[in-house]
Parts: C-alpha cells; structure tokens; sequence
C-alpha cells in the first residue's frame, strides 16, 4: 500500500528526513514513536505532500512520485497523491463556521464535485459510525475536544481514501476524551483501513499496533512489531525514550 525510498526534507540548512525508507501492507496499522523533533510529523506530511520532499520516492496505491531537486510534481500529481491519503491533525482544525455535517460534507462537494444530497447522506453515514449522528447539526465550539476530533476522523474518511494518517490525534485531550478517539481508531484498524500514526501513547502502540518504528534524528533507528519494539527491545536508544515516556 505504502512504498517510501530514500525520502529527504530539509528546510533551509536544517536536514530534517535523512533518507527515510518505509514499507507498510495494505490493513497494517504502523506506529510511529520517537522524541521530538525526530522527524515524524515531517515524515507524515510528506506523504500528504503538505510537505514536498527534496529527494526520494513515495508510492500510495497506485499514485507514485519522486522528488529530485528540479522536480517538482504537478497540482494534477499531488491531488491525486492527497486522494489516496486523509489527514488527521492535533488541533481538529474543523471550519467554525459550519455545522459539523457541514465540515465533512465541505470535501465532498468542493474537490470530488459531489451533489448536497450525496453528500449529506454520507457525511451522515461516517457519523454514525463515529458515534455523533445526534451532533451532526452543532456547531464544533458546542462540542467537545474529543468529539470534535471524532469529527476530523469523519471528514478524513469522506474522501474513501486508501491510507489515514494520524499526527498525535489524542496530544490536545485528557485521557477521558483521547479514550473516545482510541476507540473510534481501534474499530477502524480492526475493519483493515491502512494506517499509519504517530503517537506517545505506548499502550494504543501495544495494542492496535501491526508495527513500530523508531525515529530519531531524521532516520528511523529500528523497527518491528510491539513485542520486539517495546518490550523487548535491547537498543540502548530506544530503551532511554521507552523509560521517558514511562515516566
């Protein structure tokens, strides 16, 4: 689903992907962890192309594009790149004024040009499946965190994309409503939807995990499944974070 080759990003003099290579199955869920400033947001928002990369070569489905310095893709090859992936962010970042059908509807009608009513039907659907039909006409500042990021989870699967990407979805929230969200992404993972998310939370990791890796200045330092990433690992570097984040 997900074939990732010497990826590169850097921002000015600031080399941020040193050559990133990621191969991830159709229905896995694979965990990104690591430190701050590690690379992993930048990893996920290359792969959304809210990011382009210097260098490297990203493969989604049957969307692929390579990156050199001279090259850059086409408005036409990064769309069809963003068709195949949804974004789900820290901040929920739903428009504040529009209902929450609304927000999920707004994709479906503005970029695959489909009518209100099959819209609305399906942005129904998805929040259903969310659990938040009942919320479908609040506003997002009359809900709360965690619902508001069941909301984002909704948009993003509106456009039936092939891979959900998660920067740090439960970052924002209080263990209460990062457990609403969990649960919603637990179900998804277990109905096969190809995901790759980048969390501190260790036992989502433990539990939804099909594999783990390890980022650390730009590299990704090891990877593998829960087991052998975070119980039993015997990479000192590792070690040292799972015994910070423990903390």
């Amino acid at each position: 689903m997900i074939n990732i080759q010497n990826l590169h990003k850097s921002f000015g003099d600031n080399e941020i992907l040193k050559g990133i290579d990621l191969q991830i199955k159709k229905g896995e869920t694979t965990i990104v962890i690591g430190p701050s400033g590690s690379g992993k947001t930048t990893l996920l928002r290359c792969m959304n192309l809210l990011e382009v990369p210097n260098g490297g070569t990203i493969k989604i489905g049957d969307s692929e594009l390579t990156f050199s310095g001279n090259k850059k893709p086409t408005e036409k090859e990064i769309l069809m790149l963003r068709k195949n992936t949804g974004m789900v962010f820290q901040g929920f970042h739903l428009f504040p004024h529009m209902t929450v059908v609304e927000n999920i509807m707004e994709g479906l009608v503005t970029v695959l040009k489909q009518s209100k009513k099959v819209a609305n039907d399906k942005a129904l659907m998805l929040l259903d499946k969310v659990g938040l039909l009942d919320k479908s006409n609040s506003y997002p500042h009359e809900i709360s965190g965690g619902q508001q990021q069941r909301v984002a989870i909704a948009r993003s699967m509106a456009i039936a994309p092939l891979v959900l990407l998660f920067d740090e979805p439960t970052s924002a929230l209080d263990p209460e409503l990062a457990a609403e969200v969990l649960k919603v992404m637990k179900e998804l993972s277990l109905e096969g939807m190809t995901m790759v998310v980048v969390t501190h939370n260790m036992s989502f990791a433990q539990e939804v995990g099909d594999n783990i890796i390890f980022m650390d200045n730009g590299l990704i330092i090891d990877k593998g499944t829960p087991d052998q990433l975070l119980s039993n690992t015997t990479n000192p570097r590792i070690k040292q974070f799972l015994n910070l984040v423990s903390d």
